[in-house]
Parts: C-alpha cells; sequence; structure tokens
C-alpha cells in the first residue's frame, strides 16, 4: 500500500489501506469473511496511477481492532456503520464499490438501504450474490471450527495454499505476499491467521435477510465476478440476478472457485471497462466481450 489511514469508530480502530491517494478516481475494496484489505494490493497495481483504491480491514481483521463484543460488532448491521465512517472521513458522497463475498453483500445492503444507497454510484460483487450455496456456507462454517494454530510458518502456508487454491493465484509472488500478510505470531510463538478466531460468530449472531429484495432494489450499475467452480455463487443464481437486472454485467473467471484473487491484468482490465462505461448503460454485447476477454485470461 502507498498510505495507512487509521480511523476511530466507537472504541474500535479501523485499519484502512490506500493505494494511489492522489489519483483523481476512487473505488472503495472490500475484502471477503476471513480476509482483509492487502488482497487488492495486486489490483490496485493493476489499475494504474488514475484510481484511488481504498481498501478497509473489517474489525476482527488485519490491521483494525478484535472486537471485545463480537455478538455486537461482527454484524453486517455494524460492518454498515463502518463503511458509511470511512465513506464519511474521505467525504465520498458517491464512489464506486467492488466488495469480495462479505464485501460484496456489505456493498449489496448500502446499495439497496433508503438511507444510503446515493453512496454507492456502482457495485461490484466478486463471487457472491443473493442466494449462497449451502455447500459453500457449509465449507466456510466448518473450516473455523479448527483451531487455527501452526507450529511453524511453513505449516501454515501449506494449509493456506490448500484453503484458497479456489483463489485461483497462478503466481508464486501473490502466494509469497498472501502468506505473509495472512501470518501472525502467537504468545506462545506458533503460528495463526491474521484474523479473530470470533468472526466466526457472525454465523451464529447475525439476523438472515431477503437478499433479493435488495438486490431487485438496486438503481446502480452492477457487475457479477464469478468464478467458475465455486460454491458460493451458482450459475443458477446468476441467471436469476440477471432476470430481475437485466443490465447485469457478468465475467466469468475460468479455472478458479470462490472468490477470484483479482490479480490478472484481464480482470483488472474488465473492472477498468465497467468502471469508465457504466454511465452508458450497458447492455448484453457489453458483458459478453468482457466475459470472453476474461476467458481468455
Amino acid at each position: 500500500m502507498d498510505e495507512l489511514v487509521l480511523l476511530k469508530h466507537r472504541e474500535l480502530e479501523i485499519a484502512v489501506r490506500i493505494w494511489h491517494p492522489n489519483a483523481p478516481r476512487t473505488l472503495i475494496a472490500w475484502h471477503g469473511l476471513s480476509r482483509h484489505g492487502g488482497d487488492f494490493a495486486h489490483l490496485a497495481r493493476l489499475l494504474g496511477p488514475d484510481w484511488r483504491l481504498i481498501a478497509p480491514d473489517t474489525p476482527g481483521r488485519g490491521l483494525s481492532s478484535w472486537s471485545l463484543f463480537p455478538a455486537y460488532d461482527y454484524l453486517y448491521s455494524h460492518y454498515m456503520d463502518v463503511a458509511i465512517a470511512v465513506l464519511d472521513h474521505f467525504k465520498l458522497a458517491h464512489v464506486p464499490w467492488l466488495g469480495t463475498s462479505m464485501g460484496g453483500l456489505l456493498g449489496l445492503l448500502l446499495a439497496a438501504d433508503d438511507t444510503h444507497r446515493r453512496r454507492i454510484s456502482a457495485l461490484i460483487l466478486n463471487d457472491v450474490g443473493p442466494t449462497i450455496e449451502t455447500a459453500g456456507m457449509q465449507r466456510l462454517a466448518s473450516y473455523f471450527i479448527a483451531a487455527q494454530r501452526f507450529t511453524s510458518l511453513q505449516d501454515l502456508e501449506r494449509e493456506m495454499r490448500t484453503h484458497y487454491q479456489s483463489f485461483g493465484i497462478q503466481s508464486e509472488a501473490v502466494w509469497r505476499r498472501l502468506l505473509l500478510e495472512s501470518a501472525r505470531r502467537l504468545p506462545d510463538g506458533s503460528w495463526g491467521y491474521h484474523f479473530d478466531p470470533r468472526i466466526a460468530e457472525q454465523f451464529v449472531h447475525d439476523t438472515p435477510r431477503d437478499l433479493w429484495a435488495a438486490w431487485r432494489a438496486l438503481h446502480c450499475p452492477v457487475m457479477a465476478i464469478h468464478g467458475a467452480q465455486s460454491d458460493i455463487l451458482s450459475s443458477a443464481t446468476l441467471t436469476t440476478m440477471q432476470h430481475h437486472q437485466p443490465r447485469l454485467a457478468i465475467v466469468e473467471v475460468p479455472d478458479c472457485g470462490h472468490a477470484p484473487m483479482l490479480d490478472r491484468p484481464a480482470q483488472a482490465a474488465a473492472i477498468a471497462a465497467f468502471l469508465s462505461s457504466r454511465r452508458r448503460s450497458p447492455g448484453a454485447g457489453w458483458w459478453r466481450r468482457l466475459w470472453h476477454g476474461v476467458r481468455r485470461a
């Protein structure tokens, strides 16, 4: 990152990673359930110096504070408050939002909310939609049941490469960065992941929502990025999403599951094309051209 801003939200410190801080255009990028804003480093470099990419760490992840009250803080309603605090701090009245998995659902809730919808000018969902496949949800939930403690950094790396193989990472440099930014040394000298293990309590405390109602309520341009082998976002869900939002742009990433790392030039090019074209109300031919461009990557 090029800059780190630490914001105070109630008793929590929120870390916000920024690339190209003086760029003329801004994109908010929000990570997935057990990740952090550093995942967007490669995308930021690929988008180039015309884009300021702002990527917060959700409470309990990365460089942000861990909550003393997970039942109150590790919830989408609280994440929405944090997101609005970030937008307010940077004086962003109308900004495009890219979200991976949890970050995509957070953007969807904001973009459909009567109070905040004007803050989101365009929405990009990275491998998530209003229906989350049961098998994928069970996989994510079960991963947090086992204690994530490793004797050596090499042990953590082996586990990480297994768990995140669905990201479609092809570069050793990307794997190395993922390892170094995912690990933390525990008090007994062993290794663990960067996140608070109690973020999994979101599965217990959060209230189920009708996300299809939120999807139908969207008025901003929207794009969905789909890992072709995803167990979270299905092709059937994508079809229904497009039925309710006919101008939905779809990018399918082959040889990838949940969720694309967005570290390849073709993926960044598709995102840049959508952000540059969002005022033109893209039609079906436009998103098919995007799909084929990423398929060849």
